[in-house]
Protein backbone atom coordinates (compact mmCIF):
# COMPACT_ATOMS: atom_id res chain seq x y z
CA UNK A 1 0.00 0.00 0.00
CA UNK A 2 1.57 3.30 -1.06
CA UNK A 3 2.21 5.96 1.57
CA UNK A 4 -0.25 8.82 1.86
CA UNK A 5 0.92 12.24 0.60
CA UNK A 6 1.35 13.51 4.17
CA UNK A 7 3.38 10.45 5.17
CA UNK A 8 5.55 10.75 2.07
CA UNK A 9 6.22 14.42 2.84
CA UNK A 10 7.19 13.59 6.43
CA UNK A 11 9.57 10.84 5.26
CA UNK A 12 11.18 13.14 2.70
CA UNK A 13 11.54 15.96 5.23
CA UNK A 14 13.26 13.72 7.78
CA UNK A 15 15.56 12.33 5.10
CA UNK A 16 16.63 15.81 4.07
CA UNK A 17 17.15 16.92 7.67
CA UNK A 18 19.25 13.85 8.47
CA UNK A 19 21.42 14.56 5.44
CA UNK A 20 21.88 18.16 6.53
CA UNK A 21 22.88 16.90 10.00
CA UNK A 22 25.37 14.37 8.62
CA UNK A 23 26.78 16.28 5.66
CA UNK A 24 26.43 19.88 6.79
CA UNK A 25 24.92 22.68 4.66
CA UNK A 26 23.79 21.61 1.16
CA UNK A 27 22.29 23.17 -1.93
CA UNK A 28 18.92 22.05 -3.28
CA UNK A 29 20.80 20.40 -6.13
CA UNK A 30 22.93 18.41 -3.71
CA UNK A 31 19.83 17.37 -1.78
CA UNK A 32 18.28 16.19 -5.02
CA UNK A 33 21.37 14.15 -5.83
CA UNK A 34 21.67 12.59 -2.36
CA UNK A 35 17.97 11.83 -1.86
CA UNK A 36 17.13 10.77 -5.40
CA UNK A 37 13.99 12.93 -5.24
CA UNK A 38 12.77 15.03 -8.14
CA UNK A 39 13.60 18.71 -8.37
CA UNK A 40 9.98 19.83 -7.64
CA UNK A 41 9.79 17.52 -4.61
CA UNK A 42 13.06 18.91 -3.23
CA UNK A 43 11.85 22.48 -3.84
CA UNK A 44 8.64 21.73 -1.92
CA UNK A 45 10.42 20.21 1.07
CA UNK A 46 12.91 23.10 1.21
CA UNK A 47 9.98 25.53 1.33
CA UNK A 48 8.25 23.49 4.06
CA UNK A 49 11.33 23.17 6.25
CA UNK A 50 12.18 26.85 5.82
CA UNK A 51 8.65 27.87 6.80
CA UNK A 52 8.85 25.60 9.86
CA UNK A 53 12.04 27.34 10.97
CA UNK A 54 14.08 24.14 10.75
CA UNK A 55 16.41 25.20 7.93
CA UNK A 56 17.61 28.54 6.56
CA UNK A 57 19.89 29.90 3.88
CA UNK A 58 23.41 29.96 5.33
CA UNK A 59 25.36 30.97 2.23
CA UNK A 60 25.79 30.58 -1.50
CA UNK A 61 27.69 28.15 -3.68
CA UNK A 62 29.29 29.30 -6.90
CA UNK A 63 28.44 26.42 -9.19
CA UNK A 64 29.94 26.07 -12.66
CA UNK A 65 26.99 27.47 -14.53
CA UNK A 66 25.50 30.75 -15.65
CA UNK A 67 23.01 32.59 -13.50
CA UNK A 68 22.86 33.35 -9.79
CA UNK A 69 24.77 31.26 -7.27
CA UNK A 70 22.89 28.41 -5.65
CA UNK A 71 21.58 28.94 -2.11
CA UNK A 72 23.11 26.75 0.58
CA UNK A 73 20.72 25.50 3.27
CA UNK A 74 21.57 24.41 6.80
CA UNK A 75 19.76 23.39 9.95
CA UNK A 76 18.82 26.32 12.18
CA UNK A 77 21.17 25.39 14.99
CA UNK A 78 19.73 27.78 17.57
CA UNK A 79 16.22 26.42 17.08
CA UNK A 80 16.81 24.38 20.26
CA UNK A 81 19.42 24.07 22.97
CA UNK A 82 20.40 20.85 24.72
CA UNK A 83 22.17 19.99 27.95
CA UNK A 84 24.22 16.91 28.79
CA UNK A 85 25.28 15.91 32.31
CA UNK A 86 27.89 13.42 33.47
CA UNK A 87 27.03 12.72 37.10
CA UNK A 88 29.77 11.06 39.14
CA UNK A 89 30.07 10.07 42.78
CA UNK A 90 31.93 13.26 43.67
CA UNK A 91 30.88 15.80 41.08
CA UNK A 92 29.06 16.67 37.89
CA UNK A 93 30.07 17.93 34.43
CA UNK A 94 27.69 19.85 32.16
CA UNK A 95 27.76 20.76 28.47
CA UNK A 96 25.20 22.84 26.57
CA UNK A 97 24.95 22.58 22.80
CA UNK A 98 22.77 23.71 19.91
CA UNK A 99 20.47 21.54 17.82
CA UNK A 100 23.28 20.20 15.63
CA UNK A 101 25.31 19.21 18.69
CA UNK A 102 27.89 21.99 18.65
CA UNK A 103 29.06 22.58 22.23
CA UNK A 104 28.58 26.20 23.25
CA UNK A 105 29.65 26.07 26.90
CA UNK A 106 30.72 23.50 29.46
CA UNK A 107 31.88 23.33 33.06
CA UNK A 108 32.17 20.98 36.01
CA UNK A 109 31.97 21.25 39.77
CA UNK A 110 33.13 18.90 42.54
CA UNK A 111 30.56 17.79 45.09
CA UNK A 112 32.11 16.39 48.24
CA UNK A 113 30.90 13.24 49.90
CA UNK A 114 30.04 15.19 53.03
CA UNK A 115 27.70 17.54 51.13
CA UNK A 116 24.09 17.08 52.08
CA UNK A 117 21.52 15.90 49.54
CA UNK A 118 19.77 19.25 49.22
CA UNK A 119 22.91 21.35 48.79
CA UNK A 120 24.38 18.81 46.35
CA UNK A 121 21.27 18.92 44.17
CA UNK A 122 21.28 22.72 44.28
CA UNK A 123 24.94 22.85 43.20
CA UNK A 124 24.24 20.59 40.22
CA UNK A 125 21.11 22.45 39.12
CA UNK A 126 22.81 25.83 39.53
CA UNK A 127 25.67 24.59 37.33
CA UNK A 128 23.23 23.62 34.57
CA UNK A 129 21.58 27.05 34.73
CA UNK A 130 24.94 28.84 34.70
CA UNK A 131 26.30 26.90 31.72
CA UNK A 132 23.04 27.42 29.82
CA UNK A 133 23.32 31.16 30.43
CA UNK A 134 26.93 31.17 29.25
CA UNK A 135 25.82 29.36 26.10
CA UNK A 136 23.19 32.01 25.40
CA UNK A 137 20.32 29.57 25.86
CA UNK A 138 17.16 31.14 27.26
CA UNK A 139 15.53 27.72 27.49
CA UNK A 140 16.62 24.10 27.25
CA UNK A 141 14.66 21.76 25.02
CA UNK A 142 16.22 18.45 26.09
CA UNK A 143 18.41 17.41 29.01
CA UNK A 144 20.12 14.00 29.17
CA UNK A 145 21.82 12.84 32.36
CA UNK A 146 24.40 10.07 32.50
CA UNK A 147 24.69 8.45 35.92
CA UNK A 148 25.96 5.21 37.45
CA UNK A 149 23.34 2.71 38.54
CA UNK A 150 20.30 0.92 37.18
CA UNK A 151 17.63 2.72 35.16
CA UNK A 152 14.12 1.34 35.52
CA UNK A 153 13.00 0.61 31.93
CA UNK A 154 9.33 1.16 32.83
CA UNK A 155 9.62 4.51 34.62
CA UNK A 156 12.94 5.72 33.20
CA UNK A 157 14.03 6.61 36.72
CA UNK A 158 17.32 5.90 38.45
CA UNK A 159 16.72 3.04 40.85
CA UNK A 160 17.78 3.24 44.48
CA UNK A 161 21.23 1.64 44.67
CA UNK A 162 23.35 1.29 47.77
CA UNK A 163 26.67 3.05 47.57
CA UNK A 164 25.42 5.86 45.31
CA UNK A 165 24.68 9.34 46.67
CA UNK A 166 21.02 10.14 47.24
CA UNK A 167 21.39 13.40 45.33
CA UNK A 168 21.80 11.44 42.10
CA UNK A 169 18.19 10.26 42.30
CA UNK A 170 16.87 13.64 43.41
CA UNK A 171 18.58 15.51 40.58
CA UNK A 172 16.19 14.45 37.82
CA UNK A 173 13.11 15.70 39.66
CA UNK A 174 14.88 18.91 40.66
CA UNK A 175 15.89 19.68 37.08
CA UNK A 176 12.38 18.97 35.82
CA UNK A 177 10.98 21.34 38.44
CA UNK A 178 13.41 24.15 37.60
CA UNK A 179 13.18 23.54 33.84
CA UNK A 180 9.48 22.69 33.38
CA UNK A 181 9.56 23.01 29.58
CA UNK A 182 12.58 20.74 29.13
CA UNK A 183 12.48 17.02 28.40
CA UNK A 184 14.67 15.56 31.15
CA UNK A 185 15.83 11.93 31.08
CA UNK A 186 18.51 9.81 32.74
CA UNK A 187 20.55 6.97 31.24
CA UNK A 188 23.19 4.61 32.59
CA UNK A 189 26.62 6.16 32.12
CA UNK A 190 28.18 3.10 30.46
CA UNK A 191 25.36 2.89 27.94
CA UNK A 192 25.94 6.53 27.00
CA UNK A 193 29.66 5.89 26.66
CA UNK A 194 28.86 3.08 24.22
CA UNK A 195 26.72 5.45 22.15
CA UNK A 196 29.69 7.81 21.92
CA UNK A 197 32.15 5.04 21.05
CA UNK A 198 29.89 3.82 18.24
CA UNK A 199 29.30 7.29 16.79
CA UNK A 200 32.66 8.97 17.34
CA UNK A 201 35.04 6.47 18.90
CA UNK A 202 36.63 3.05 18.67
CA UNK A 203 33.49 1.20 17.51
CA UNK A 204 32.50 3.39 14.56
CA UNK A 205 32.73 0.43 12.19
CA UNK A 206 30.85 -2.00 14.44
CA UNK A 207 27.12 -2.73 14.67
CA UNK A 208 27.76 -5.31 17.40
CA UNK A 209 30.23 -4.79 20.23
CA UNK A 210 30.59 -4.62 24.01
CA UNK A 211 32.09 -1.70 25.89
CA UNK A 212 33.86 -2.71 29.11
CA UNK A 213 33.93 0.40 31.28
CA UNK A 214 36.99 0.72 33.51
CA UNK A 215 36.59 3.79 35.67
CA UNK A 216 35.85 4.30 39.35
CA UNK A 217 33.83 1.10 39.07
CA UNK A 218 33.20 -1.37 36.29
CA UNK A 219 30.34 -1.81 33.86
CA UNK A 220 29.54 -3.05 30.40
CA UNK A 221 27.29 -1.83 27.61
CA UNK A 222 25.96 -4.23 25.00
CA UNK A 223 25.22 -3.12 21.44
CA UNK A 224 23.75 -5.85 19.21
CA UNK A 225 22.85 -5.22 15.57
CA UNK A 226 23.15 -1.49 16.12
CA UNK A 227 20.78 -1.37 19.10
CA UNK A 228 21.70 -0.74 22.73
CA UNK A 229 20.38 -3.62 24.85
CA UNK A 230 19.21 -2.81 28.39
CA UNK A 231 17.60 -6.07 29.53
CA UNK A 232 14.24 -6.70 31.18
CA UNK A 233 15.14 -4.79 34.35
CA UNK A 234 17.62 -2.34 32.84
CA UNK A 235 20.59 -4.23 34.26
CA UNK A 236 22.33 -5.53 31.17
CA UNK A 237 26.06 -5.07 31.63
CA UNK A 238 26.25 -4.99 35.44
CA UNK A 239 29.50 -6.92 35.15
CA UNK A 240 30.78 -5.71 38.51
CA UNK A 241 28.47 -8.34 40.07
CA UNK A 242 29.94 -11.15 37.94
CA UNK A 243 31.22 -13.85 40.34
CA UNK A 244 34.88 -14.59 39.62
CA UNK A 245 37.43 -16.92 41.20
CA UNK A 246 40.24 -15.53 43.27
CA UNK A 247 38.42 -12.80 45.20
CA UNK A 248 37.72 -14.83 48.31
CA UNK A 249 34.05 -13.84 48.43
CA UNK A 250 30.89 -13.56 46.37
CA UNK A 251 28.97 -10.41 45.46
CA UNK A 252 25.59 -9.82 47.04
CA UNK A 253 22.39 -8.22 45.82
CA UNK A 254 23.49 -4.91 47.33
CA UNK A 255 27.28 -5.04 47.05
CA UNK A 256 29.48 -5.99 44.08
CA UNK A 257 32.57 -6.53 46.27
CA UNK A 258 33.75 -10.08 45.62
CA UNK A 259 32.68 -9.86 41.98
CA UNK A 260 34.57 -8.60 38.93
CA UNK A 261 34.48 -5.17 40.57
CA UNK A 262 37.03 -6.45 43.09
CA UNK A 263 39.43 -7.21 40.24
CA UNK A 264 39.03 -4.18 37.99
CA UNK A 265 37.69 -1.17 39.90
CA UNK A 266 39.97 1.84 40.24
CA UNK A 267 40.74 0.92 43.85
CA UNK A 268 41.65 -2.65 42.83
CA UNK A 269 43.85 -1.41 39.99
CA UNK A 270 45.60 1.04 42.31
CA UNK A 271 46.22 -1.70 44.88
CA UNK A 272 47.54 -4.05 42.18
CA UNK A 273 49.93 -1.38 40.91
CA UNK A 274 51.24 -0.72 44.40
CA UNK A 275 51.85 -4.40 45.07
CA UNK A 276 53.49 -4.77 41.66
CA UNK A 277 56.08 -2.16 42.58
CA UNK A 278 54.39 0.97 41.17
CA UNK A 279 53.08 2.90 44.18
CA UNK A 280 51.18 6.17 43.66
CA UNK A 281 52.84 9.48 44.35
CA UNK A 282 53.06 10.30 48.04
CA UNK A 283 50.35 12.52 49.45
CA UNK A 284 47.69 11.80 46.80
CA UNK A 285 44.10 12.18 47.98
CA UNK A 286 42.16 9.02 48.72
CA UNK A 287 38.76 10.24 47.51
CA UNK A 288 37.00 8.43 44.68
CA UNK A 289 38.30 11.02 42.23
CA UNK A 290 41.82 10.74 43.62
CA UNK A 291 41.83 6.94 43.44
CA UNK A 292 40.62 6.97 39.84
CA UNK A 293 43.17 9.55 38.78
CA UNK A 294 45.97 7.67 40.51
CA UNK A 295 44.95 4.33 38.98
CA UNK A 296 44.76 5.78 35.46
CA UNK A 297 48.06 7.61 35.94
CA UNK A 298 49.84 4.43 37.05
CA UNK A 299 48.47 2.46 34.11
CA UNK A 300 49.69 5.19 31.78
CA UNK A 301 53.07 5.24 33.52
CA UNK A 302 53.37 1.47 33.17
CA UNK A 303 52.62 1.67 29.46
CA UNK A 304 55.27 4.36 29.04
CA UNK A 305 57.86 2.40 31.02
CA UNK A 306 57.12 -1.01 29.53
CA UNK A 307 59.82 -0.77 26.88
CA UNK A 308 62.49 0.08 29.43
CA UNK A 309 64.65 -2.99 30.18
CA UNK A 310 64.56 -4.19 33.77
CA UNK A 311 67.90 -3.98 35.62
CA UNK A 312 69.78 -7.27 35.81
CA UNK A 313 68.96 -9.11 38.99
CA UNK A 314 65.99 -6.90 39.87
CA UNK A 315 63.99 -8.45 42.64
CA UNK A 316 60.25 -8.53 43.02
CA UNK A 317 59.18 -5.70 45.30
CA UNK A 318 57.92 -6.78 48.71
CA UNK A 319 54.23 -7.49 48.51
CA UNK A 320 54.27 -7.13 44.74
CA UNK A 321 52.91 -10.60 44.08
CA UNK A 322 49.86 -11.36 46.23
CA UNK A 323 48.86 -14.98 46.35
CA UNK A 324 45.21 -14.15 45.95
CA UNK A 325 42.86 -11.18 45.99
CA UNK A 326 40.84 -11.24 49.17
CA UNK A 327 41.10 -13.36 52.31
CA UNK A 328 40.41 -16.93 51.25
CA UNK A 329 42.42 -19.21 48.99
CA UNK A 330 40.80 -20.71 45.92
CA UNK A 331 42.08 -23.81 44.13
CA UNK A 332 41.29 -23.98 40.43
CA UNK A 333 42.18 -26.20 37.52
CA UNK A 334 43.18 -25.61 33.94
CA UNK A 335 44.31 -27.52 30.87
CA UNK A 336 47.81 -29.00 31.28
CA UNK A 337 49.58 -26.59 28.88
CA UNK A 338 48.36 -23.60 30.87
CA UNK A 339 49.51 -25.10 34.17
CA UNK A 340 52.88 -26.10 32.73
CA UNK A 341 53.49 -22.62 31.34
CA UNK A 342 52.69 -21.10 34.71
CA UNK A 343 54.95 -23.57 36.47
CA UNK A 344 57.88 -22.69 34.22
CA UNK A 345 57.40 -18.97 34.91
CA UNK A 346 56.85 -19.27 38.65
CA UNK A 347 59.38 -19.26 41.42
CA UNK A 348 59.45 -22.47 43.51
CA UNK A 349 57.05 -22.46 46.41
CA UNK A 350 58.69 -22.55 49.86
CA UNK A 351 58.91 -25.97 51.46
CA UNK A 352 55.79 -26.77 53.40
CA UNK A 353 53.70 -24.14 51.57
CA UNK A 354 50.89 -25.05 49.21
CA UNK A 355 51.49 -24.12 45.60
CA UNK A 356 48.79 -22.35 43.60
CA UNK A 357 47.84 -24.06 40.36
CA UNK A 358 47.32 -21.46 37.61
CA UNK A 359 44.33 -21.31 35.37
CA UNK A 360 43.29 -19.06 32.53
CA UNK A 361 40.26 -18.26 34.69
CA UNK A 362 42.16 -17.20 37.84
CA UNK A 363 43.99 -13.90 37.42
CA UNK A 364 45.38 -14.03 40.92
CA UNK A 365 47.30 -17.21 40.12
CA UNK A 366 49.34 -15.50 37.42
CA UNK A 367 49.90 -12.54 39.77
CA UNK A 368 51.39 -15.01 42.26
CA UNK A 369 54.15 -16.08 39.88
CA UNK A 370 55.75 -13.17 38.03
CA UNK A 371 58.99 -13.69 36.20
CA UNK A 372 61.74 -12.49 38.51
CA UNK A 373 63.49 -10.61 35.73
CA UNK A 374 60.45 -8.58 34.65
CA UNK A 375 60.18 -4.94 35.70
CA UNK A 376 57.32 -3.52 37.77
CA UNK A 377 55.60 -2.05 34.71
CA UNK A 378 55.53 -5.36 32.87
CA UNK A 379 54.41 -7.25 35.97
CA UNK A 380 51.62 -4.78 36.58
CA UNK A 381 50.31 -4.72 33.00
CA UNK A 382 50.45 -8.52 32.75
CA UNK A 383 48.61 -8.94 36.03
CA UNK A 384 46.02 -6.34 35.06
CA UNK A 385 45.40 -8.04 31.71
CA UNK A 386 45.01 -11.36 33.52
CA UNK A 387 42.26 -9.80 35.59
CA UNK A 388 40.47 -8.02 32.76
CA UNK A 389 40.36 -11.06 30.49
CA UNK A 390 38.20 -12.85 33.08
CA UNK A 391 35.39 -10.35 32.45
CA UNK A 392 36.04 -10.11 28.73
CA UNK A 393 36.02 -13.88 28.25
CA UNK A 394 32.75 -14.19 30.16
CA UNK A 395 31.09 -11.61 27.92
CA UNK A 396 32.46 -13.18 24.76
CA UNK A 397 31.30 -16.67 25.73
CA UNK A 398 27.71 -15.48 26.13
CA UNK A 399 27.33 -12.79 23.46
CA UNK A 400 30.02 -13.43 20.82
CA UNK A 401 30.20 -9.68 20.06
CA UNK A 402 33.27 -9.88 17.83
CA UNK A 403 34.65 -6.70 19.41
CA UNK A 404 35.24 -5.51 22.97
CA UNK A 405 36.27 -1.92 23.68
CA UNK A 406 38.19 -1.19 26.88
CA UNK A 407 36.72 2.14 27.95
CA UNK A 408 36.86 4.61 30.79
CA UNK A 409 39.86 6.38 32.22
CA UNK A 410 41.79 3.17 32.88
CA UNK A 411 41.03 1.76 29.43
CA UNK A 412 42.27 4.92 27.80
CA UNK A 413 45.42 5.01 29.90
CA UNK A 414 46.19 1.40 28.94
CA UNK A 415 45.61 2.12 25.27
CA UNK A 416 46.69 -0.33 22.60
CA UNK A 417 49.31 -1.89 24.89
CA UNK A 418 46.79 -3.12 27.45
CA UNK A 419 44.25 -4.04 24.75
CA UNK A 420 46.85 -6.21 23.00
CA UNK A 421 47.63 -8.05 26.24
CA UNK A 422 43.96 -8.77 26.86
CA UNK A 423 43.47 -9.85 23.24
CA UNK A 424 46.42 -12.27 23.46
CA UNK A 425 45.04 -13.92 26.59
CA UNK A 426 41.52 -14.02 25.21
CA UNK A 427 42.68 -15.87 22.08
CA UNK A 428 43.95 -18.68 24.33
CA UNK A 429 40.65 -18.91 26.22
CA UNK A 430 37.99 -18.88 23.52
CA UNK A 431 37.52 -20.17 19.96
CA UNK A 432 35.45 -17.09 19.13
CA UNK A 433 37.42 -14.49 17.15
CA UNK A 434 37.22 -11.20 19.03
CA UNK A 435 38.95 -7.87 18.60
CA UNK A 436 39.94 -6.00 21.74
CA UNK A 437 40.28 -2.28 21.21
CA UNK A 438 41.13 0.68 23.42
CA UNK A 439 38.75 3.59 23.75
CA UNK A 440 39.55 6.75 21.86
CA UNK A 441 37.31 8.86 24.10
CA UNK A 442 38.19 7.81 27.65
CA UNK A 443 36.18 9.24 30.52
CA UNK A 444 34.73 11.97 28.30
CA UNK A 445 32.64 9.37 26.49
CA UNK A 446 29.78 9.67 29.01
CA UNK A 447 29.27 13.39 28.46
CA UNK A 448 29.63 12.96 24.70
CA UNK A 449 27.11 10.13 24.69
CA UNK A 450 24.64 12.17 26.75
CA UNK A 451 24.98 15.04 24.29
CA UNK A 452 24.42 12.78 21.27
CA UNK A 453 21.38 11.22 22.95
CA UNK A 454 19.91 14.63 23.80
CA UNK A 455 20.47 15.78 20.22
CA UNK A 456 18.79 12.69 18.80
CA UNK A 457 15.76 13.08 21.04
CA UNK A 458 15.37 16.78 20.28
CA UNK A 459 15.71 16.23 16.55
CA UNK A 460 13.29 13.31 16.62
CA UNK A 461 10.64 15.54 18.15
CA UNK A 462 11.30 18.71 16.15
CA UNK A 463 11.94 17.01 12.83
CA UNK A 464 8.86 14.82 13.17
CA UNK A 465 6.58 17.63 14.26
CA UNK A 466 7.88 19.93 11.56
CA UNK A 467 5.45 22.78 12.11
CA UNK A 468 6.55 26.28 12.97
CA UNK A 469 7.25 26.54 16.70
CA UNK A 470 9.11 28.85 19.09
CA UNK A 471 12.83 28.47 19.55
CA UNK A 472 14.09 26.54 22.56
Amino acid sequence: MPASPSTARAINDRLALRLLQQEGPLTAGQLKQLTGLSRPTVADLVDRLTAAGLIAVVGEAGEQRRGPNAKVYGIVADRAHLAALDVRTEGVAVAVADLVGRVLAEASVPIGGDTGTGPAVEQAVALVERVAKEAGADRLHTVCIGAPGLIDPASGELRDSSGLPEWHRRLVAALQERLPEARVSVENETNLAAVAEQRDGAARDRDTFVLLWLGHGTGAAVVLDGALRRGSSGGTGEIGFLPVPGTGALPTATDCEGGFHSLASAAAVLDLATRSGLPPAAGQELSAVGVLRAAAALVGEAVAREAEPAPVGEAVAPGAAPALVGKASVRVTAPAPVVEAATRAAEPAPVGKAAVRETAHAPAAREAAPAAASGPAVRFLDALADRLVVGVASVVAILDPGCVVLGGEVGRAGGAVLAARVRERLARMTPLPTEVRATTLGGGAVLRGALLTARDRAQDELFTRGEAAPRW
